[in-house]
């Protein structure tokens, strides 16, 4: 059986694109947990962008660089949500 917390533990993440949160980070969780949450997706995005680094995109390509940008974007924003769940525990220990 699924165990429901109550909502008060887990902080939004960002959503420039929607007016209201989706996904939520359990505040609760162990810092152990969200440290491999925010390894996993920095060291994600930073081979994903050496792999871009290294390749060579025509002039016409303005559309691949910014879905190349946006999905960065995403990535950094998540690890910074996530970033903020940790300073705030950290402040209230």
């Amino acid at each position: 059986m699924a165990v429901h917390k109550p909502l008060h533990h887990y902080a939004h993440m960002s959503h420039p694109a929607t007016e209201r949160p989706v996904l939520l980070i359990d505040a609760d969780a162990p810092l152990r947990d969200l440290h491999a949450c925010l390894a996993e997706r920095l060291n994600a995005v930073l081979k994903y962008l050496d792999l871009i680094a290294c390749t060579s995109l025509p002039d016409y390509a303005e559309n691949d660089i910014n879905t190349v940008t946006n999905i960065a974007r995403i990535m950094v924003q998540d690890v910074s949500d996530v970033f903020r769940v940790i300073e705030r525990r950290g402040l209230a220990d």
